[in-house]
């Protein structure tokens, strides 16, 4: 076979791998469109507790820590500021607009160390359990970078309306 030939069977393979990873990720897409995120602004009055800036690595089915859901705006691992109200936590990812998570949507929070393709540190993960608009509970993880996990996990907490204990995620022990 001559370069060229090698060239264009590399080529050609390349195509076929991104048009099945397209082709997967749009049936990915259709099949959690009915699953959406709270759009919306921290609610007037809202007195804010924490601030922090780090990484949103994913949202997955709940306690499937490594099947991602193409949620339109938490989609993809992004930048983000997360800020602690009294009455939810908001997500602020590059790009998107802003989501915010009720008091009341949020079932639980604890720490993890494994979500899809991010394994840290024992714990380094806070783990938001929620439920989306029409009844799905999620799961989604975030990477504090100026505060630690636990902080984080624990300011949340304290704003959930009834009190529970923070849980640890299938896989934390990776």
């Amino acid at each position: 076979m001559t370069r060229e030939g090698a060239a264009l069977v590399m080529a050609a393979v390349a195509a076929l791998l991104i048009t099945a990873g397209l082709i997967a990720w749009f049936r990915r897409s259709r099949r959690d469109a009915a699953i959406a995120a709270p759009v919306g602004e921290i609610p007037d009055g809202a007195r804010e507790t924490l601030r922090s800036e780090g990484l949103y690595v994913a949202t997955t089915r709940h306690d499937e820590p490594l099947e991602r859901l193409a949620i339109r705006g938490l989609a993809f691992r992004s930048r983000a500021d997360v800020t602690v109200t009294d009455r939810g936590v908001a997500l602020d990812l590059t790009g998107q607009p802003r989501v915010f998570l009720a008091a009341s949507a949020i079932g639980s929070v604890g720490q993890a160390t494994v979500a899809i393709d991010r394994v840290v540190e024992r714990d380094g993960l806070v783990r938001l359990v929620w439920t989306a608009p029409g009844g799905q509970t999620v799961d989604s993880y975030l990477r504090p970078q100026d505060v630690s996990a636990r902080r984080l996990a624990d300011t949340i907490q304290a704003v959930l309306p009834s009190p529970s204990s923070p849980q640890q995620t299938p896989g934390s022990d990776a």
